[in-house]
């Protein structure tokens, strides 16, 4: 697991980002650094106020790129109305929207769940780890070795624990684990789409249900029946996060990934068959050792093939005790341009998507707190939508609204309340 080093300017909504990159971090196995030096990630949380702000932030992010050994994170407003001055004061650092930054850390490793994988209530969002472990062997994974093999409480036991979060306020249940595709696969039958049957049909309330990560190889055999649960349901947020890693069979074998791309494709293409609008969340990891310019062109094109709507862009970085460890890496300058390169593309794809709702009406559920007296909230294909004063007319966490969008900011859309 990574240690991490945070640090955060600016405004009180700057700071409540920063929480909840730290509670997504220590939720996923991660710990606090003493200070930069003996960290594995720096996260600089930045501010553009006014000019002099500015320069203190690119300051401040030079003097991070040089006492962090490892990565640097630079996220927050400069990070994002003003990306492109970190790379031409020559800062090596990864320029992330805020809720990007915690699947960068997670280095397209598994997240891993609390011990004893008790659910957990968070304002409207009840968190449910339906299962601890997984079972890949990833070359380049360190979580493997803290959490084992998939070990998967039945049916019955996390329909009860969701239950119990509807009954205590939850408004969306977030289901997580380190592969959800295997959920059972250790009792010798994956279950996954029975739960959430039995979650969306037996448990009285209006909620909605977001599915955490499923590596590919777990869901292409039940891609079938679990697309179809999809499109029975209204409280399943059509949302799929399938983290492909490469578009290279021969880095996905190296990576020991056990799934091939068309297996991938395969699982992108079921989907579409059954559901006339959802969202593909993938990750790519690039400068992965043996990936060459070959193998790089082939996630891009797969990139442009699957449009998926989320993608986390991830450079390789050893984890020590990973076999990738011993591999010899690419050179840094590599791995920036391959990672600038993919991350362009991306912005261009999300961007598209978020343009095209420009004008749509959207139910939107309202789970987090914004800006000011902003509510921020997700659409049925799990799209983040902000809603401007929106608490100022009314709405309150936990409530369903129709909301007009009026605009986005490239990850988000903007909207009014209809």
């Amino acid at each position: 697991m990574a240690r991490y080093h945070i640090e955060t300017y600016g405004c009180t909504a700057n700071r409540g980002e920063s929480r909840q990159i730290e509670r997504s971090l220590r939720d996923g196995g991660h710990h606090p650094a003493d200070g930069p030096e003996e960290a594995d990630v720096a996260i600089l949380n930045t501010c553009t106020v006014v000019e002099k702000t500015e320069r203190n932030m690119l300051r401040r992010a030079e003097e991070l790129d040089r006492e962090t050994p490892a990565d640097l994170v630079v996220t927050g407003c400069m990070a994002l109305a003003q990306g492109e001055e970190f790379e031409q004061a020559d800062v090596d650092a990864e320029v992330l929207h805020w809720d990007e930054v915690p699947e960068y850390v997670r280095n397209g490793e598994c997240p891993t769940t609390t011990p004893d994988t008790e659910p957990v209530l968070d304002g409207v969002v009840g968190i449910l780890p339906i299962a601890r472990g997984c079972m890949s062997d990833c070359s380049y994974c360190i979580t493997k070795h803290a959490t084992g093999k998939i070990d998967s409480p039945s049916v019955e036991e996390n329909l009860e624990k969701a239950r119990a979060l509807v009954h205590a306020g939850a408004k969306e249940i977030r289901i997580t684990g380190q592969d959800t595709g295997v959920y059972g696969w250790d009792e010798g039958e994956r279950k996954l789409h029975v739960l959430l049957d039995r979650i969306c049909s037996e448990i009285e309330g209006e909620f909605r249900v977001r599915v955490g990560m499923a590596n590919p190889k777990g869901v292409h055999g039940i891609r079938e029946e679990l697309a179809e649960v999809f499109a029975e349901h209204d409280e399943l947020y059509n949302f799929l996060h399938a983290p492909v890693q490469s578009g290279s069979d021969d880095v996905l074998g190296d990576m020991r990934r056990q799934h091939q791309v068309s297996e991938y494709v395969e699982v992108v293409e079921t989907f579409d068959e059954h559901l006339d609008e959802w969202t593909l969340s993938t990750d790519f990891i690039v400068g992965f050792p043996t990936e060459t310019d070959r193998d790089f062109e082939q996630s891009m094109a797969l990139l442009r093939e699957t449009r998926p709507e989320k993608i986390n862009v991830t450079r390789f970085s050893k984890r020590p005790g990973t076999d990738a460890a011993d591999m010899k890496g690419l050179g840094g300058t590599v791995k920036k341009e391959r990672s600038k390169a993919m991350s362009e593309l991306k912005m261009d794809v999300m961007e598209g998507v978020y343009e095209s709702m420009v004008g749509d009406v959207r139910s939107v559920l309202l789970t987090e707190d914004g800006t000011d007296d902003s509510l921020v909230g997700y659409d049925r294909a799990y799209r983040q939508v902000a809603v401007p004063d929106a608490q100022n007319q009314g709405a309150a966490l936990g409530d369903t609204v129709d909301v007009e969008v009026t605009g986005h900011n490239t990850v988000y859309a903007l909207g009014e309340l209809a």
